[in-house]
C-alpha cells in the first residue's frame, strides 16, 4: 500500500505543476491587470511576459513541462511530448496541435495584450494637464 500512496503523491506534484505552470501562463498574458491594484506588479510581470514571450518565439519549452514529465513518469503517467501550450492549452483551442507560426501568434498575441494594457495604464496614471 505504501508504494501506491508514493506513485500517487508524484501524481500529485505532476498535478500541481499543472496548475503553476497554467497560473504563469494566466499571469503572463493578463498580469498588467494586477497593476491598477499594485504598482509593483510590473517589476514582477515584465520578467514573466519577457521569458514568456522567449519561451514561444524561440520554439522552446518551459522547464515546468520537464519536470511535470518526470513527475508522472515517477507515478507511472503518461508522458507526452511538446510544451505546456501543446498539452493543455492547445487541444481546446487547436485541436490539430501546435505549430511553430501558431507559437509564434500566441508570443505576439501575449506581447500586444501586454503592451496594449501597460500602455493604458500608462496613460491613465500620468497628471491631467494644467
Amino acid at each position: 500500500m505504501q508504494y501506491d500512496q508514493f506513485m500517487a503523491s508524484f501524481a500529485l506534484l505532476a498535478g500541481l505543476v499543472v496548475l503553476i505552470h497554467f497560473a504563469f501562463v494566466v499571469f503572463a498574458a493578463s498580469g498588467a491587470l494586477l497593476a491598477l491594484r499594485w504598482r509593483w506588479i510590473p517589476w514582477v510581470h515584465l520578467p514573466a511576459v519577457a521569458w514568456a514571450a522567449f519561451i514561444e518565439f524561440s520554439g522552446g519549452i518551459c522547464p515546468l513541462t520537464p519536470l511535470e514529465n518526470d513527475l508522472r513518469a515517477r507515478a507511472g503517467l503518461e508522458f507526452y511530448s511538446g510544451d505546456f501550450v501543446a498539452r493543455h492549452l492547445f487541444p481546446v483551442l487547436y485541436p490539430d496541435g501546435l505549430t511553430r507560426e501558431a507559437q509564434c501568434v500566441i508570443g505576439a498575441a501575449v506581447l500586444a495584450v501586454n503592451l496594449v494594457l501597460y500602455g493604458w495604464l500608462w496613460g491613465s496614471r500620468r497628471p491631467a494637464p494644467a
